[in-house]
């Protein structure tokens, strides 16, 4: 699977360079989503905006990547969906699920906002 992946200290952004999310590259997404979380990452952005077609497979990959990063406390955001796949996902209803964005930067801010909140949550914890 084609993709570049930009690391900061709080995210990092992969950006697949696919235009189609099926199974012949979702399984190899799946597995690189649970090396980058158990290498550390945090949190992690998805910016979709080269995919134009996804199916069952991909969001499948998706959804292992939204579970095993909010297990750990992390965010794990959509960004920059085509019509077909933001379609797709609202029909399946993951839009209940996916935290999805219209845009990187958009999802970028909400990482921060998530990590702010959970130090607040953090920081009262302490507190107790």
């Amino acid at each position: 699977m084609k993709y570049s992946v930009d690391k900061d200290e709080k995210y990092s952004l992969l950006k697949i360079k696919e235009e189609k999310l099926d199974s012949t590259v979702s399984s190899s997404l799946k597995s690189d989503l649970i090396t980058m979380q158990a290498e550390g990452v945090p949190n992690i952005v998805i910016d979709l905006s080269d995919v134009k077609y996804i199916d069952s497979s991909g969001l499948s990959a998706l959804l292992v990547g939204n579970r095993i990063f909010s297990e750990s406390g992390g965010a794990f955001v959509l960004a920059s969906p085509s019509e077909h796949t933001e379609k797709l996902i609202k029909i399946s209803q993951l839009d209940k699920v996916f935290d999805v964005l219209p845009t990187v930067h958009e999802a970028v801010e909400s990482v921060f906002m998530h990590e702010l909140e959970r130090g607040l949550r953090e920081d009262g914890a302490a507190e107790e």
